[in-house]
């Protein structure tokens, strides 16, 4: 049986992104919580450039970032896909799992983060920002259809 082992903080969105494809492919894993105002020698060992989590441990094999990750488990155990199997599907999956790291977390993270004066303007981005994805959901029951895929994976944090 593979090794595999997590490490993350459970505070961290990136880390249950992880946690949440590892669980639906059904892999096994173990699970290292890491406490990140007193970073681990084993996470620094293991993410030494960005020194953050998640990083995902595999069979001596070492993986960070979470987008990576994610692609990195979808392709190397087959059940329940994460990704689509068509190349343009699975491009725009990649597209909108981007646009919600770059474009949504952050501008709900500024509404958290301004102060009060910038407020109402961080609302007004992330509120456009929610709506542009919504529409990409449209009456879909998931992003990619019918099956838990990346960008839900991505968009439930």
């Amino acid at each position: 049986m593979a090794e595999v082992k997590l490490l993350g903080a459970w505070g961290s969105l990136f880390s249950r992104r992880v946690e949440m494809a590892l669980k639906l492919k059904g892999v096994e894993y173990e699970y290292i919580e890491e406490d990140l105002a007193n970073k681990s020698p084993l996470l620094l060992k293991h993410n030494p450039i960005h020194k953050k989590v998640p990083v995902l441990l595999h069979n001596g094999k070492t993986m960070a970032e979470s987008l990576v990750i994610l692609e990195y488990i979808d392709e190397t155990w087959k059940s329940n896909p994460i990704l689509p199997e068509d190349p343009y599907d699975k491009a725009m999956a990649r597209f909108w799992a981007k646009f919600i790291d770059d474009k949504c977390i952050p501008a709900i993270w500024q509404i958290m983060w301004s102060k009060e004066n910038e407020r109402e303007k961080a609302i007004e981005e992330a509120i456009q920002h929610l709506k542009t994805l919504e529409n990409e959901l449209k009456d879909k029951k998931f992003f990619g259809g019918e099956t838990i895929g990346l960008v839900d994976i991505v968009a439930n944090s």
